[in-house]
């Protein structure tokens, strides 16, 4: 398999890229610096320098050839409104046309829990953030696209347990991202698990037994 991840200089990304390739799998992505490029490049990862906020689909199809899979998880984490609408819904909308252009089928997004952070006072930011973060799950689910939205709850850096919950819906809790870049790859190895919103988080499960579980769902 040949997936192509937008954020693969980021934590997800990054554990991703990893696991990927020690499956077999090819990976490339985009990157912000030379700097990034020349590490990934060092680790043995493809790397294309690109803004991801100015990107269009004509500059993005040059650098998908070949590829089976696009895996989306930059995010802008709730930052400025600018940067949340070019990172988390104007970069997904021209990843999602430049796939369907080049007949590209499979699609990720890693998305966020919609309630998550509920009990606190958000800023108005913050909130702009999850109510972007919602449409843009919409937008992929109606995509043409063999599409998946996984919804990781909130995300630690501890070393991951190798257990979790996943299904259409999960109380919101706290997940290693060892947990989720786990469960995205093997994700990506069952192609038939699409046209699905998958929430996840800490659980007694193992991991590939609640992927596989999802064949059936």
């Amino acid at each position: 398999m040949y997936v192509f991840i937008i954020g693969i200089s980021g934590a997800i990304g990054g554990l991703v890229a990893e696991r990927l390739r020690a499956r077999g799998d090819q990976v490339s992505g985009l990157v912000r610096s030379r700097q990034q490029e020349r590490r990934l490049s060092e680790a043995g990862i493809r790397a294309h320098v690109g803004d991801l906020s100015t990107l269009t689909a004509d500059d993005l199809i040059p650098l998908l050839a070949g590829v089976d899979a696009i895996v989306f998880t930059a995010g802008s984490n709730g930052g400025p409104r600018a940067v949340t609408d070019a990172i988390d819904s104007t970069a997904v909308g021209t990843s999602l046309a430049a796939a369907e252009r080049i007949g590209l089928r499979r699609f990720v997004l890693v998305s966020v829990f919609p309630e998550a952070w509920r009990e606190r006072t958000l800023s108005d930011d913050e909130e702009h953030y999850f109510a972007v973060k919602k449409a843009v799950d919409v937008r992929v689910s109606r995509s043409s696209l063999e599409w998946l939205v996984l919804r990781p709850s909130l995300l630690t850096d501890e070393t991951g347990s190798g257990r979790v919950t996943l299904g259409p819906a999960a109380d919101h809790g706290e997940i290693p991202r060892e947990d989720v870049a786990d469960v995205l790859v093997e994700l990506l190895h069952q192609p038939f698990i699409t046209g699905r919103i998958l929430e996840l988080t800490r659980g007694e499960t193992p991991f590939a037994e609640a992927v596989r579980s999802q064949l059936t769902g």
